[in-house]
């Protein structure tokens, strides 16, 4: 090559070879896996939630069989979490109840924040005198004890099932939600990136659908799970007080059985221990699962927690040099 050629040899770089076999992972699951709460609580709820699907392999009999030979024997390996007074086996009762209790609760969950979502929602976009009927429906059903109030449509319901329980439980606790997305939705409004596509003209589904809600998916992600563990804590409560479908299997129905027979009273702890463990350590996940996403969410949580272990290991260190020089 002679020095006035003014072509430069450049190596060819190979194309990027793709990754076959490579399950791509969504950013927001990405995010509450490396948080050490969501983490865990995530774990806890699909470890119950496999528990139910599985629950028909594991069990060892049906929950409402009768066995008077077997009665009120303690927790031993042919009775995992023992039997009742009238034999029934507690394990079976557990994990079957688990399916019901759990689809309840998804099934309010799931009720009471849409319609939270789009009654807040639209009152926060629309304004003027829908925002006025929204807010003063949401404060009605804020004004109403909730506790008194499902204690009474329970007991005037004929029907008690699975789908009329998630409907009343639904109904009473979207309220709360309302209000709080309703406030998220009329902080975003008055964003730019709302305000120009307003002004670029775009229709106000492509506002709301592809604008608004997607930086509100968190909240309504927190509301789903905060309603997930109060209708699960709520519906317990009702069947405890035997405002429920007695005739199916449940965590609450089996904690009222156990408080029909008196079974404290007669020294047996397991008939309301294993049911009350399955409920609190599902309600545990799903408080953590929220935590988890409250700290992804909020930028200022996340940053909080390098400075308190900063914080931490000054004063474990200073307590430390203090007392080497004590020693000394």
């Amino acid at each position: 090559m002679s020095q006035l050629d003014p072509t430069i040899d450049l190596p060819l770089a190979a194309p990027p070879r793709r990754v076959r076999g490579r399950i791509r992972v969504p950013g927001w699951v990405a995010l509450l896996l490396r948080n050490r709460k969501s983490r865990a609580g995530l774990c806890m709820v699909l470890f119950m939630v496999l528990v139910a699907l599985v629950a028909p392999l594991i069990s060892v009999a049906h929950p409402n069989d009768f066995n008077l030979l077997a009665a009120r024997q303690a927790p031993s390996w042919h009775h995992l979490f023992g039997t009742t007074d009238q034999g029934s086996d507690i394990f079976s009762q557990v994990v079957l109840g688990a399916r019901r209790s759990l689809l309840l609760g998804a099934a309010a969950g799931i009720l009471a924040t849409g319609v939270a979502a789009i009654l807040g929602i639209t009152a926060a976009y629309s304004g003027g005198l829908v925002d006025e009927g929204v807010n003063f429906l949401t404060n009605v059903f804020l004004t109403i004890p909730p506790i008194p109030l499902l204690v009474v449509a329970s007991g005037y319901l004929k029907s008690r099932g699975m789908v009329t329980m998630a409907v009343v439980l639904a109904l009473v606790l979207w309220a709360f939600e309302a209000r709080i997305l309703r406030g998220q939705a009329l902080s975003l409004k008055s964003r730019d990136f709302i305000l120009a596509a307003k002004a670029s003209g775009e229709s106000t589904p492509r506002i709301v659908f592809g604008e608004l809600m997607p930086n509100m998916i968190s909240r309504i992600a927190a509301a789903f799970v905060l309603v997930f563990y109060i209708a699960l804590l709520t519906d317990a409560g009702l069947e405890f007080l035997g405002l429920g479908d007695m005739t199916k299997t449940s965590w609450g129905v089996t904690l009222y059985w156990a408080q029909t027979n008196s079974t404290v009273l007669q020294g047996e702890w397991w008939p309301f221990f294993f049911p009350g463990a399955a409920l609190a350590f599902t309600v545990l996940g799903l408080v953590l699962l929220l935590a988890g996403i409250d700290e992804v969410s909020n930028p200022r949580l996340r940053t909080e927690r390098p400075e308190r272990r900063r914080l931490l290991a000054a004063l474990v260190g200073g307590r430390l040099v203090a007392r080497a020089e004590a020693s000394a």
